[in-house]
């Protein structure tokens, strides 16, 4: 028993990441259930032959003391024959009454698309069929809540997300990369060597404008916005809500310093939820974060 308490005296707990001014200190509140709920917190981390994935979802401060349930989600799987990675992040838009259930299904209808597409022998870059997908699926969600069929605008009110999805496929030059965007979610690829972070994405602003608005599922933009590239060793791709994205910003301050050096090999799992919930004045949104770094990278 000393023995036990020895060596229980020799762990200690995990002190909060401060960044420059952190915010305020408080115990989170439990959320009300507001058209769907989900934990706090939820991460994710698994290889393949090829690749490495880890992902952390985490409720912000503004949630925590509100009661409000965490309006971000991602989901990951592989698809077994091709050895793909399909992933999605997104992010509910605040005034949807359902925004949880918003993203959570927007993620899990564009996994499912882009997975059929691998599953019929197609590359699985349909994004617009995709994209159509998701929009039914969240038509389906805001019929079934509201027990009757809604018009664009009821959808909209209900479960408006954001969306990020896209594939990690094993090529014979590198991991081949595809995503598409719909809303201010955002993805990178980290240069180690540097390191740098570059945008796959226009920025929220555009000079001095910054933008009032964001297009969101249901409703699609003119223009899909899609990304095709490679990932090589030396490179992490990231997919990121703007609860990460705002105080990464261009990835040369305080934030960018701390992701660039603890994702310079794959956390665990814990470690990156860990590592996103770091406390800094003024932000204080959900954070959502996946990663992807091709397997040689992995120790």
């Amino acid at each position: 028993m000393q023995h036990v308490r020895r060596q229980a005296d020799r762990i200690q707990a995990w002190q909060r990441v401060v960044i420059d001014i952190p915010g305020p200190e408080f115990e989170p509140t439990p959320p009300r259930v507001l058209g769907g709920t989900c934990p706090d917190s939820e991460c994710d981390g698994w290889s393949t032959a090829e690749v490495t994935l880890r992902s952390a979802s985490l409720r912000g401060e503004r949630h925590r003391y509100y009661r409000l349930p965490r309006q971000d989600a991602t989901c990951a799987v592989v698809h077994e024959g091709t050895g793909t990675v399909v992933f999605a992040v997104a992010d509910g838009v605040s005034a949807a009454t359902a925004a949880t259930v918003g993203a959570a299904e927007a993620c899990r209808a564009a996994v499912w698309a882009i997975h059929a597409q691998l599953d019929e022998g197609r590359p699985g870059n349909d994004f617009p069929a995709v994209v159509g997908y998701a929009v039914e699926t969240l038509h389906r969600q805001a019929a079934a809540m509201l027990e009757q069929e809604p018009d664009l605008a009821q959808v909209e009110e209900l479960v408006a997300t954001t969306l990020v999805a896209g594939t990690a496929r094993p090529g014979a030059e590198g991991v081949e990369i595809s995503l598409f965007r719909v809303g201010d979610s955002g993805a990178w690829v980290l240069d180690l060597a540097r390191p740098r972070f570059h945008p796959l994405f226009g920025a929220k602003t555009e000079g001095d404008v910054v933008a009032t608005s964001v297009t969101a599922l249901p409703r699609v933009p003119r223009k899909l916005e899609q990304c095709f590239g490679k990932l090589v060793p030396g490179q992490v791709l990231l997919v990121g809500t703007d609860g990460f994205g705002d105080p990464l910003g261009d990835g040369d301050g305080q934030v960018g310093a701390l992701f660039a050096e603890h994702l310079a090999v794959p956390p665990s799992p814990l470690w990156l939820a860990h590592l996103l919930d770091f406390s800094r004045e003024t932000f204080d949104d959900d954070r959502t974060l996946l990663a992807l770094w091709p397997r040689s990278e992995a120790r």
